[in-house]
């Protein structure tokens, strides 16, 4: 496992905002998420990235981690399921800087009991600028980006609270 590098440290710039720039290694730290109604998509999706998947660490809620570990025979460290706090988990790691992108395919049309959580996801993922998909398409944009081949510079800006 790597940690994340903060470089250029930090500086407050004229709106009184902190910046911070995190390096993104090759080796990505990825979760992989879906809801129920949606597993079968995400296995789809990940059939089709195998050979891109296996060159970074994944992470997995349980029942994702589960069914991609156990059809794809893929390295998955897995969290809680969504509904125990699997979904806070993975937020917790962007918050320390252990997580560096959030595929996420969500099921739009049913509710989730743990609703708050994933929002709560969303948010830390804008927050701390982290590639995050929530549908197959931007997944695939994701993954077709030369960027996934290579370090990555993100640029953060928080305001000073």
């Amino acid at each position: 496992m790597h940690s994340c590098n903060t470089i250029n440290n930090t500086y407050t710039n004229s709106s009184k905002q902190q910046v911070f720039f995190y390096e993104i290694a090759k080796r990505k730290r990825i979760a992989l998420i879906a809801h129920d109604n949606k597993k079968p998509e995400i296995l789809t999706w990940a059939k089709n990235h195998r050979k891109q998947l296996i060159k970074h660490d994944l992470y997995a809620t349980s029942g994702t981690g589960t069914l991609l570990s156990t059809e794809l025979d893929l390295k998955i460290t897995k969290f809680n399921g969504g509904p125990f706090g699997g979904d806070l988990q993975v937020g917790a790691k962007i918050a320390d800087h252990l997580m560096d992108m959030v595929i996420f395919i969500i099921d739009p049309f049913t509710p989730q009991p743990h609703d708050v959580d994933i929002k709560a996801l969303q948010r830390i993922t804008m927050a701390w600028n982290i590639p995050a998909a929530f549908d197959v398409a931007t997944a695939d944009f994701i993954f077709s980006s030369p960027y996934m081949e290579r370090k990555y510079t993100r640029k953060v800006i928080l305001p000073i609270l």
